[in-house]
């Protein structure tokens, strides 16, 4: 069921999560400044949780890949 997971190169996915994650530096990252507003309940336009979604989408598929090698490599089981 995973296994589209396991074809995904861990590096590029793990680059693109940081790269993605805390874009642009300047004045402060889109995910904290979206998570912020998500806790004040302004994030309300569409733009802005697309933005969110955009922008946190990588590193929870990386957070999913890890996990995923984590359960594998614990079981023994390669083929999961």
């Amino acid at each position: 069921m995973m296994r589209w997971l396991d074809k995904i190169p861990l590096l590029p996915l793990a680059l693109g999560a940081v790269f993605l994650g805390l874009a642009p530096l300047n004045p402060e990252p889109h995910v904290w400044e979206k998570l912020k507003m998500l806790a004040e309940g302004r994030l309300t336009q569409s733009l802005d949780i697309f933005d969110l979604v955009m922008h946190v989408s990588l590193p929870i598929l990386f957070v999913m890949k890890v996990i995923r090698l984590v359960m594998v490599h614990r079981s023994g089981d390669l083929s999961a």
